[in-house]
């Protein structure tokens, strides 16, 4: 077993008192928002053509929950489920919980193999999933002896041994799990999330009902308060595998009783956030930063008269941006331009995005630049970066919405204590910490020491006001040939930003005596910046050996390079052919990069880069 290190004691941050949830498990909470507001629209699926109040989603729910008790789910047992967001997610999930079984998401990405595994470590008997998924899951259980019922979500079964949900429902519809409900407590286990596995098997993270009530509660009484009276939406549009779905748009929303609106693709959350104007919106970094480049791909294609007037906006508002996170005065000159600006242009901006009544806009699980959130700011978007892990329910520190300090991750949300280790590492320790990793105490023993502190694997800082910045992933610091420590995500962030030409970035040099980088071109402005430079039509991968467009990357790579210190900079990159897509070789289902897969996929790539 790894030995602990001892934690810093010179530098803390607390967050306070945390805050209890109202109600003593899940379906608890669930019973009370139907009481309170059953009327009120509860989930909408355009795509499906679905509505439901949280009254009619309770019906389905105890329908759900009859089926399952027939076939014998029990308190305890692992259920599975492998579907893309669909509003048929709220009633398995929620029917699981209400019998105290433990409902488990798996990335829909995930190939066959993959699948096998976690069926395997969590010993599942039953799993729904949708007929498009179904054939990856046949082939997994060819390796697995536990699955004994497979419930079809959409349409009929398309195989023999398989049942639908329809049918699920209608083996007991009059069901009442109350009274099994009312046995689970707030130390039992509510869902397993697996991590993403960049280094290794994913892990089994066990959080309980108790972790992720008073997580919502906190994070509602002490961040981002929402409107309970059903006024409040949020988007859907996240693998339910990942905490962060979960978390924002399905235990919160069920906490406080908001409307939940389904984006079945995450590829067309674009789209979807001017339909729907949600109150509370998380995306990734990438989101955010094809939002800017979208957004600046529109003014460049004004008129010069009027992109002109855009731009010099847009920089007086940038400006005021860093003299208010400097903390100093904005002239009145000044303020009167952006305010000009705002009324002109930023307010149409804003909701051409959809984001024109948002109470809170978070960004979180991998960093961000400090360019892109400038940038938001200065159109009246306020982005607040965040941070959490699976262990601790994907938070710890958020920034609060009033007085977000660019370039950190926030101060410790309520009931959350961090500290540094001696080494920098981020140690948490709060009642959102997770029970376990399923089947390996070595494992837990090796993250949680005896006082309750979570060793969170990422390096950072805390200022004199409780702030976190966080540095980088621990094991993933560049560590050059001179000893030289450096942030790849950093480095990266800084690239990505640089030009909109760029969509993802990988940084290498380590044990190297400089740093050189893996460049993919950004699969929907690349087409734009071809056809305005007599290049129409031209596939992807013909771009990345185009020398205009190369000498185009160079240009952003060296304008990063001017904002990095010198030993960080990338003195040689490649642009790689293709797209790298979330759960393929070079990114996770949630766009982490792949770092060791990349570096031996692209070994030769690599290398060349040194060798020339």
């Amino acid at each position: 077993m790894t030995e602990l290190q001892t934690p810093g004691t010179a530098i803390e941050a607390d967050g306070g008192p945390g805050t209890e949830a109202d109600a003593n498990n899940l379906y608890d909470a669930f019973s009370k928002t139907v009481d309170r507001i059953g009327d009120l629209l509860a989930v909408s699926a355009e795509a499906e053509g679905v509505e439901m109040t949280w009254s009619e989603l309770a019906k389905r729910v105890r329908a759900a929950a009859g089926g399952l008790n027939s076939i014998g789910v029990t308190r305890g047992e692992n259920v599975g489920l492998l579907m893309n967001n669909r509003s048929a997610f709220y009633v398995c999930d929620m029917a699981t919980v209400s019998l105290g079984a433990v409902p488990f998401s798996i990335y829909q990405t995930s190939s066959p193999e993959q699948i096998t595994y976690l069926l395997e470590d969590s010993k599942c008997r039953t799993i729904f999933v949708e007929n498009s998924l179904l054939p990856s899951l046949l082939k997994a259980k060819e390796n697995v002896d536990t699955i004994e019922n497979i419930i079809i979500v959409d349409d009929d079964p398309a195989e023999g041994g398989t049942i639908s949900l329809a049918e699920l429902e209608a083996v007991d519809p009059d069901f009442d799990p109350a009274p099994i409900a009312a046995e689970t407590t707030l130390e039992d286990p509510l869902t397993l999330i697996y991590t993403s596995g960049t280094t290794g098997p994913p892990k089994g993270v066990v959080l309980t009902h108790g972790n992720l009530l008073r997580m919502s509660a906190s994070v509602m009484q002490s961040r981002i308060e929402m409107r309970g009276d059903g006024t409040s939406k949020v988007i859907s549009w996240l693998p339910a595998a990942h905490i962060a779905e979960r978390g924002a748009n399905y235990y919160t929303p069920v906490l406080v009783g908001l409307e939940i609106h389904i984006c079945p693709d995450p590829r067309r959350i674009v789209e979807f956030l001017p339909k729907v104007n949600p109150t509370w919106f998380f995306a990734v970094p990438r989101i955010w930063e094809k939002l800017k480049a979208g957004l600046e791909a529109q003014l460049a294609s004004l008129p010069d008269e009027q992109r002109q007037g855009a731009e010099a906006g847009l920089q007086a508002a940038v400006k005021k941006v860093q003299l208010e996170q400097a903390g100093e005065p904005v002239p009145d000159e000044l303020a009167a331009a952006v305010a000009e600006a705002d009324e002109k242009l930023f307010i149409h901006l804003r909701r051409s995005l959809g984001l024109n009544d948002y109470m809170a806009v978070s960004v979180g699980a991998a960093p961000t630049s400090v360019e892109v959130l400038e940038f938001f700011h200065a159109i009246g978007i306020k982005v607040g970066e965040l941070w959490g892990l699976s262990e601790t329910c994907g938070v710890v520190t958020i920034n609060p919405p009033e007085a977000i300090k660019i370039g950190t991750v926030g101060t410790p949300v309520g009931g959350v204590e961090v500290r540094l280790a001696e080494d920098g590492e981020i140690l948490c320790r709060s009642p959102f910490v997770m029970k376990e990793y399923r089947n390996q105490p070595e494992k837990t023993a090796e993250t949680i020491d005896a006082e309750g502190w979570l060793y969170s694997g990422d390096i950072g800082t805390i200022d004199d006001e409780g702030y976190v910045t966080i540095v980088d992933r621990k094991k993933e610091l560049i560590i050059n040939a001179a000893g030289k420590n450096m942030s790849p995500a950093n480095i990266e962030a800084n690239i990505k930003a640089a030009s909109p030409l760029i969509g993802q970035c990988v940084a290498i040099g380590d044990k190297r005596p400089y740093n050189v980088a893996l460049i993919v071109l950004d699969p929907d402005y690349a087409p734009v910046w071809a056809a305005q430079n007599g290049l129409e039509g031209v596939p992807l991968d013909e771009l990345a050996t185009d020398e205009g467009i190369i000498a185009a990357v160079q240009e952003g790579v060296d304008l990063a390079n001017s904002k990095l210190a010198r030993v960080e900079q990338i003195k040689k990159f490649k642009v790689v052919p293709g797209e790298w897509l979330p759960g393929g070789d070079e990114l996770t289902p949630t766009m982490k990069l792949r770092r060791k897969p990349i570096s031996g996929k692209y070994e030769e790539e690599i290398e060349a880069l040194y060798s020339a």
